[in-house]
C-alpha cells in the first residue's frame, strides 16, 4: 500500500479530489483497476504496484465509514500530509528548523504503516511481495464465510423404480475446490492478493435505490483474492468441474416433479463456510403399458371377440412384477373397466388399485371358412351383416 514510513495520498492515488462523490471515486476506481489490471499487464510489477495501490484506495473511500476516519486523520496530519498541498507536515523543531512528520514517529504500538492501516481499515496482512496472501489459517481475511451454493439437478428414471422404489447411480456434474492449488487459484509458490473489484469481500451489489442483490465477483469468482499467476489446472479460477459419482434411494410412489434435498452434498462453502444442498428433480419416463394417475395404475389389455363373447380368462402383468388372474366375463363390452385391489403404487401407508381396461379386437381378415361361421352366427342371432 505504501512505502515504509509515507503513506499515499488515497485521493491522489484515485485522481479524485476530497469532495469527490461515491459515483465519482467508483467510476475513476474502475478506469484505473481496467488500465493496470495484471491481465493487461502481464510482467510488469509497476503496474501490479499500482492496481494494488488503486484498489486498497478504493477499498477506504468507497466505505464512508473508513473514508470519514480516514479523512479526520488526513486533515490533522496524522498521516504526515498536508491538507492543503498533500505534502508532508512541517512541525517546528529547535532553532526554528522544520522536520518532516514521519510514520516512524508515530507507531503507536504498530510495526509498520502496513500494520497501521491493516488495523483501522482491515486491510489485511501483506506478503514479502506487498500483496495480500491468505494465511494458513483462514484463506483470505477479508472474505465472510459463506455457505456453498446450492445444486438443482434433474435425473430421469423409469416407471418401475418411480412406483417401487430402488437404488440409481447418479453423475452430478459440480465444481470442487482444485486440488494443484487447493482453491486458491494462484500457481503454487506464487502469491495472490485483494481484489480490486470488489475491495476483498468477494461480493458486489447491482440494483438501483434501495435495492440491491449481492452476488459474487465475477472477477475473482467470490474469493476476494486474485492470483499473480493463475493456476494452469483452474485458470486461476480455484475450482474445476467435476463429476460427482454417487448413489441414490429413491423412495416409492415419487412422480415427475417429485424432488429429495441432500443437505451438504452441493457446492463446496468459502472461507471455511458449510457446503450447500443438492435438489434432485425426478423425471419419470412414460412406460409402454402402465399409466399412471395418482396412486392407482391403468393398463388396456386386448382380447378378441370370442373371448368377450363367450368369456375367458386372462393374466395381466402388474407393477410388482407378479401376474394376476382375471376373469372375463362372457358378453364383456370393450372399454369394460375391472377393478384390482392393492395392486398399485405404494406410498408411505396408502396403496393405489390397479385398473384393467378391456379392448375387443376384430380380426382385419377372415378366411372362408371363418367368414361362413360368422354368417352362421349373426343369422343364428338375428345380427344384421
Amino acid at each position: 500500500m505504501a512505502a515504509a514510513g509515507k503513506a499515499k495520498d488515497f485521493y491522489k492515488v484515485l485522481g479524485v479530489s476530497e469532495k469527490a462523490n461515491g459515483d465519482q471515486i467508483k467510476k475513476s476506481y474502475r478506469k484505473l483497476a481496467k488500465k493496470y489490471h495484471p491481465d493487461a499487464n502481464r510482467g510488469d510489477a509497476r503496474a501490479a504496484d499500482r492496481f494494488k495501490e488503486v484498489g486498497e484506495a478504493y477499498s477506504v473511500l468507497s466505505d464512508a465509514q473508513k473514508r470519514n476516519q480516514y479523512d479526520q486523520m488526513r486533515k490533522l496530519g496524522s498521516f504526515g500530509f498536508d491538507p492543503r498541498a498533500g505534502g508532508p507536515v512541517r512541525s517546528p523543531g529547535a532553532g526554528g528548523m522544520g522536520s518532516t512528520f514521519s510514520f516512524e514517529d508515530f507507531q503507536g504500538g504498530f510495526g509498520n504503516v502496513s500494520d497501521l492501516f491493516s488495523s483501522l481499515f482491515d486491510l489485511g496482512k501483506k506478503g514479502p511481495s506487498g500483496s495480500s496472501r491468505p494465511g494458513q489459517s483462514g484463506r483470505n481475511p477479508r472474505s465472510q464465510r459463506r455457505k456453498g451454493a446450492h445444486v438443482e439437478y434433474v435425473v430421469e428414471i423409469s416407471f418401475v423404480t418411480a412406483a417401487r422404489g430402488g437404488k440409481i447411480a447418479l453423475d452430478i456434474p459440480i465444481s470442487e475446490d482444485c486440488a494443484t492449488c487447493a482453491g486458491d487459484g494462484a500457481k503454487l509458490g506464487t502469491e495472490a492478493k485483494h481484489c480490486g473489484e470488489c475491495s476483498g469481500s468477494g461480493t458486489i451489489s447491482f440494483g438501483q435505490g434501495g435495492f440491491a442483490v449481492k452476488r459474487p465477483c465475477p472477477a475473482c469468482f467470490g474469493r476476494g483474492i486474485l492470483p499473480e499467476t493463475p493456476c494452469a489446472s483452474c485458470s486461476g479460477r480455484g475450482t474445476v468441474r467435476q463429476q460427482r459419482k454417487m448413489s441414490l434411494n429413491v423412495r416409492s410412489g415419487v412422480d415427475t416433479g417429485s424432488k429429495v434435498r441432500l443437505s451438504g452434498k452441493g457446492e463446496r462453502g468459502r472461507a471455511g463456510g458449510p457446503p450447500g444442498d443438492l435438489i434432485i428433480t425426478y423425471n419419470v419416463k412414460p412406460h409402454n403399458f402402465f399409466k399412471r394417475d395418482g396412486l392407482d395404475v391403468h393398463v388396456s389389455v386386448p382380447v378378441n371377440i370370442v373371448q368377450a363373447t363367450l368369456g375367458s380368462k386372462i393374466s395381466v402383468k402388474t407393477i410388482s412384477g407378479a401376474r394376476v388372474v382375471l376373469v372375463i366375463p362372457e358378453g364383456t363390452q370393450s372399454g369394460t373397466k375391472f377393478r384390482v385391489r392393492k395392486q398399485g403404487i405404494e406410498k408411505g401407508d396408502r396403496m393405489g388399485d390397479q385398473y384393467v381396461e378391456i379392448v375387443v379386437t376384430v380380426p382385419d381378415k377372415l378366411s372362408e371358412e371363418d367368414r361362413k361361421a360368422m354368417q352362421e352366427f349373426g343369422d343364428a342371432s338375428g345380427l344384421k351383416h
